[in-house]
């Protein structure tokens, strides 16, 4: 048991590909045999040796157990053995690239996984639509298509949670509120990892309630696809895909262009919500029986109007943003010793507009940011079990018109007559250690992350955490974990102090402790999963007003308080297919609810931008429908109730009020086409996600999908 078990954590390596179990003549079922593996080097949340449970949307736990609950091992292909009564075969996932892998039923932490049928039935145009259906995240939408959106985790805030490209972190120092700039479409997207609560040492000073890792897809053969859809409110997007396979070797391009004319309009009549951008993406693998070398270079450009994004005042504010990635990331194969290295290079620039092509009512504010990393990773087997190490260095470098410190040698911003007078530059440091036990019934994590971060010569602190799993057989799983993390300020919270805001440079890093206890079980046809969390945060970042004071109070960035979070949730999918056999109607249902509660001090006349505002209750439901042949129908609900308020136009103070969205899509698939419709907010609900700022009514799109070969 001992060995079978050590197999299978090696084996997260390799992304397993199966064969659904089919019945023979004498109705003897048929259990899967693995014909093939192959390797993805860039999943990430294998490398904490978590499970994989689907909590939001309607997949299975994604991994292959026995059914007598004795373990989870690979079955050897092409020999009887494989072909047993008792084997259970169930959706796959690969969990490969990490510090220590593990087998994903020896977890102890909640990861959300929306694979790739989950995005195709999802009525979204973006990655932050699609987070709409994880129960645990918080998005406050301020535009549509992506426009900008500001995701949490857990009553977290925006800038508490790491944003991963392909295991890549490209979060933005300057601020998180536009992160989710993606070069990728959703078509393109293999699957979104959701990791809920900190993970600090893994991910250092951005992981303090989570984690969002993008991994896209590489298909293995040479193809080539094109896309077109439009909609409402002068909604089109159109882009095309080519991927060419020889060998070792695969390299893919990709370019897509979408614009929108908006779905509001200003005090003087003219679209303030528009859209249009722009994304490239580029990347390319070499794999063989020693080393797997992955890279990726992207591009996304964007203009939209911003609405009253950033005070009800000015309703017809602006932004153009621009970012490229750049990374190469490498993995040994043999040897008692392996090694995963990277090196990375995000550039990010941005113009904020508080008046519209209007610089002498307001100058704009310019922002340019590059990001330089180098990590490496590695893990050993030995007698008590698997050690993993990592260090990475992360220099972070800031440009600004006016955010950061007076720079002696201002830079010239280029087609304009200003100059870049401030900046900002840090440099971070992580060394990670972490150790596995692993037993018949038992696993054991234990780790700490030491980080060391040059701005305002901060000290080198150190962050430790402990996960343990227990198999009860069966499908059931028992878990705790106790995690500590950080989050270092972003240069806004530090320096942004025009427009009614005033900041504090000398803001101190949010520090979480967190426990979590739960329950998971998975069948063939069901997954289910409750669990329980609490959070306590120390010098919780957030920008508050004094209400007393009057409408014109400045906003001003402070370690708030201690924050104390209970929250708890519940998840159950099933695939009806399989738990309701000869009915072909029904293919897959879920739901899922999500409770949190924060205890914080009590201070009147505070109104609060992010720590006193959180989703108190969630609810995702849906299902998915296989109406007719190649006709499918996905129904989606979505119900929250938000705490806190805020300023509407007057002065006056307004609570938030829940609602409830359905949203729908429709498609027919096949082999070398797919046509869609879809419709979001059915019921024309008039909601805000965030302030002022109103949020869509019925969406309608259509489009179709080719394959070119």
């Amino acid at each position: 048991m001992k060995n079978d078990l050590f197999f299978v954590t090696f084996a997260a390596h390799l992304h397993l590909l199966y064969h659904f179990m089919k019945y023979n003549n004498s109705n003897r079922r048929e259990a899967m045999v693995f014909r093939r593996f192959g390797n993805k080097g860039w999943s990430l949340f294998s490398c904490l040796g978590r499970e994989v449970l689907i909590g939001t949307l309607s997949v299975a736990t994604l991994l292959h157990a026995k059914a007598d609950g004795a373990g989870v091992r690979p079955l050897p292909a092409d020999t009887a053995a494989a072909r047993t009564d008792r084997e259970l075969t169930l959706r796959e996932v690969s969990v490969t690239g990490s510090r220590a892998p593990l087998a994903q039923s020896q977890s102890a932490r909640m990861v959300t996984v929306l694979d790739r049928s989950d995005i195709q039935a999802a009525p979204v145009q973006s990655v932050n639509d699609l987070l709409k259906y994880v129960a645990s995240a918080d998005v406050r939408q301020r535009g549509p298509i992506g426009a900008q959106t500001d995701v949490s985790i857990r009553g977290g805030n925006y800038e508490q949670v790491a944003i991963l490209l392909n295991g890549i972190s490209i979060c933005d120092p300057q601020t998180g509120h536009n992160a989710f700039d993606f070069p990728v479409d959703l078509g393109e997207i293999e699957r979104i990892e959701v990791l809920e609560g900190p993970a600090g040492r893994v991910y250092g000073t951005s992981s303090l309630l989570g984690a969002i890792n993008i991994v896209t897809l590489t298909p293995q053969k040479t193809s080539a696809t094109a896309h077109a859809e439009g909609g409402s409110y002068g909604y089109l997007s159109a882009g095309a895909r080519a991927n060419a396979a020889a060998g070792a070797w695969n390299n893919q391009l990709s370019a897509s262009y979408t614009r929108s004319d908006g779905y509001s309009r200003n005090k003087a009549g003219r679209l303030n919500a528009d859209y249009k951008g722009g994304k490239a993406f580029y990347q390319g693998n070499y794999n063989d029986a020693d080393i797997m070398v992955k890279w990726h270079a992207g591009l996304s450009v964007k203009d939209f109007g911003s609405n009253t994004f950033y005070g009800a005042k000015w309703d017809d504010q602006f932004e153009h943003t621009l970012k490229t990635y750049t990374a190469i990331q490498a993995e040994s194969k043999g040897g008692r010793f392996h090694l995963r290295p990277a090196i990375y290079w995000n550039h990010q620039e941005d113009r904020f507009e508080l008046f519209r092509g209007n610089e002498q009512a307001s100058p704009f504010n310019y922002h340019r940011t590059d990001i330089f990393g180098v990590n490496l990773n590695g893990y050993f087997d030995w007698a008590l079990g698997r050690t993993a190490i990592g260090a990475e260095l992360r220099n972070e470098d800031l440009l600004s018109g006016n955010l950061g410190e007076p720079l002696d040698n201002p830079h010239h911003i280029k087609g304009t007559d200003r100059d870049y007078g401030y900046g900002l530059n840090r440099t971070n440091i992580s060394l990670v250690l972490e150790h596995n036990i692993i037993l018949s019934r038992l696993t054991l994590s234990a780790g700490l992350v030491a980080v060391k971060n040059s701005w305002n010569h901060a000290n080198m602190r150190v962050y430790p955490g402990v996960d343990a799993s227990f198999r009860l057989g069966r499908g059931w799983r028992v878990y705790g974990s106790w995690n500590t993390s950080l989050r270092m300020p972003s240069v806004t919270e530090l320096y942004y102090s025009v427009g009614g805001h005033k900041a504090d440079k000398y803001l101190k890093p949010e520090e979480l402790s967190a426990i979590e206890g739960g329950l998971k079980y998975s069948s063939g046809a069901i997954s289910a999963s409750a669990s329980a969390y609490y959070n306590h945060g120390r010098n919780m970042i957030d920008w508050i007003r004094r209400t007393d004071e009057g409408p014109d109070a400045p906003w001003q960035s402070v370690n708030f308080t201690k924050i104390n979070a209970v929250g708890a949730q519940a998840a159950l999918s099933a695939d009806l297919r399989r738990l309701l056999p000869g009915q072909r109607l029904l293919e897959l249902a879920r739901v899922s609810y999500n409770y949190l509660d924060q205890d914080k001090e009590d201070r009147h006349n505070i109104e609060s931008k992010y720590t006193l505002e959180y989703l108190r209750h969630k609810v995702v439901a849906g299902v998915k429908m296989n109406i007719w042949s190649n006709l499918h129908l996905a129904l989606d609900y979505r119900f929250q109730e938000r705490t806190g308020t805020y300023t509407d136009p007057q002065g006056a103070a307004r609570s938030y009020r829940p609602y409830a969205i359905f949203d729908a899509r429709i498609d027919w698939r096949a082999p070398s086409y797919a046509l869609f419709a879809e419709v979001s907010n059915i019921f024309d609900k008039v909601y805000v996600d965030y302030g002022n700022v109103p949020q869509p009514g019925t969406w309608l799109v259509a489009g179709v999908k080719v394959n070119v070969f």
